[in-house]
């Protein structure tokens, strides 16, 4: 019987005894649920993508914890909501005392690489919130996004111009990366934060072309950064679409190269790929359908993305998910896969190793979302988080702010809690039931109750209808809404 007690082990408990996996962590920036073929968009070609969602685990209820880049990229790395840590919004950094994914895989022997946009401080080496302050190996990174040749920092060092296409280039580093790990006998952590396809936008001509009928279709005026003068301009939808799509399918094209790289490399079986958006379409591409809301919204518009794993010595079959899954979930995920404790803080995020293996579909906790008031600051003078010399970027980049073709970061030490806290668009998913509120000025409330599996664009309003389930809901919110303050007062680093 002794002789028999491992194999029955291994038998019942196969995850403790596998190797851990690779993983490869991507992300678009501001591509949202609808523009894949696979969700029947129709015009955007990602024919890789469509092959993902055919052959692995495609998550149709997959959240950015935010609907903006910088908190989403906060909550990616951590677990938690950007709020515990002062990410309100695009520009705001978060924390040193942070622990990121990369922190928790190089315990497990990982090496930990990041590539491109970065945006939740400045990458330069000396700023205490670069990539290699935590916890990555290895970087080549931007302070913000980029375009055609964009202008990386390799390491921390000054920025230096790489001619070509970015998600190619980026997808190029990716894999150089792959095989110094390889060469050292280490699993490997690569995330790759596209820059793409965030506007300013530009494409390839043969990616261009396979656009060409849009600008007759949609003439509508928008407005985004001019690739010429970095400021606003107003142009025809058509000729904006036709060159977002062409950065969304050149950016496609690179993941094909590395799924092709890790299999041709032996490593694709054991290797976990992900692929999601940082939030929903921004507003000058928005075609409004099949949700309500845009980028910036607390809507399912502003926060649904794609959501792709591919990992094929776990996930054997093709399968799709409606469990609602988020951003936040991937730190408690790969912690479990590499055998490492979570951080000792409130986490936000749940294990999805259940979902990986078909166990689990339909989330257990509450899902929120907050975007927080940063007018509360309007009168105040509360102390920088960050000496505010570490916290300017050095990477340039077409969009100018301020007549600066940088960006620079902030945070801050937060006063005492006030009421004035609470506020800022927010929601709690809970089961089949959304509560959406919006301050009002006067203090009034704005309450919205939506049943996202009978309704997920929100067309109708149950909160007069069903009273009773709001006040639950928002009852919950306000609750969670306390731990997230206390975490944004520093109370969780002195534990």
């Amino acid at each position: 019987m002794n002789k028999l007690l491992p194999l029955l082990l291994i038998a019942l408990c196969p995850p403790l005894f596998a190797k851990p996996p690779n993983v490869i962590l991507m992300m678009g920036d501001d591509h949202g649920w609808e523009e894949t073929g696979y969700h029947g968009h129709p015009h955007v070609k990602t024919p890789v993508l469509d092959e993902m969602a055919r052959t692995g685990l495609r998550l149709d209820r997959f959240y950015a914890a935010h609907p903006s880049c910088s908190p989403t990229r906060a909550s990616f790395l951590t677990g938690r909501h950007p709020n515990r840590m002062g990410t309100f919004a695009p520009g705001w950094s978060f924390r040193p005392e942070e622990i990121t994914l990369a922190h928790v895989l190089a315990k497990a022997g990982y090496r930990c690489g990041h590539f491109g946009k970065w945006h939740v401080g400045a990458v330069k080496k000396e700023s205490p919130v670069s990539p290699g302050a935590m916890g990555f190996h290895e970087w080549l990174s931007h302070d913000n996004f980029f375009e055609l040749n964009p202008s990386l920092s390799r390491n921390g060092g000054p920025p230096e111009v790489i001619k070509g296409e970015s998600s190619e280039i980026l997808i190029t580093e990716t894999i150089r990366f792959i095989g110094r790990a390889q060469g050292a006998g280490q699993p490997f952590l690569a995330i790759v934060w596209f820059g793409s396809p965030h506007e300013p936008y530009s494409g390839l001509p043969a990616d261009l072309a396979l656009y060409d009928d849009l600008p007759a279709k949609y003439t509508k005026p928008v407005k985004l950064t001019s690739n010429e003068t970095g400021g606003q301009v107003t142009r025809p939808q058509g000729e904006v679409l036709r060159e977002r799509y062409a950065e969304i399918t050149a950016m496609d094209r690179a993941i094909g190269t590395l799924r092709k790289h890790l299999a041709t490399q032996g490593l694709r079986e054991n290797t976990l790929v992900f692929y999601c958006g940082d939030n929903g379409t921004s507003g000058d591409a928005a075609l409004g359908f099949p949700h309500r809301g845009h980028k910036g919204q607390v809507y399912e518009g502003g926060t649904l993305v794609p959501g792709l794993i591919e990992w094929p010595a776990r996930i054997t079959k093709p399968r799709t998910t409606s469990y609602r899954a988020s951003t936040s979930d991937l730190l408690p995920t790969v912690a479990a896969l590499a055998g490492q404790p979570l951080p000792a803080r409130p986490l936000d995020g749940v294990d999805l190793t259940p979902v990986l293996d078909d166990k689990a579909t339909t989330r257990a906790t509450a899902l929120h979302f907050w975007e927080f008031d940063t007018r509360r600051f309007a009168g105040t003078k509360p102390q920088p988080y960050l000496d505010p010399e570490l916290q300017k970027g050095t990477t340039p980049l077409v969009k100018l702010q301020g007549n600066k073709a940088t960006r620079d970061f902030n945070n801050l030490r937060h006063p005492a809690i006030a009421d004035a806290d609470y506020l800022g668009p927010r929601t709690i998913i809970e089961g089949r039931y959304k509560l959406v509120i919006h301050d009002r000025p006067g203090g009034v409330l704005k309450r919205e109750l939506f049943d996202l599996d009978a309704d997920p664009a929100e067309k109708t309003d149950l909160a007069a209808q069903q009273p009773a389930v709001a006040e639950k809901l928002a009852t919950g919110l306000r609750g969670w809404q306390d731990s997230v303050l206390r975490s944004l007062t520093g109370a969780d680093y002195r534990r």
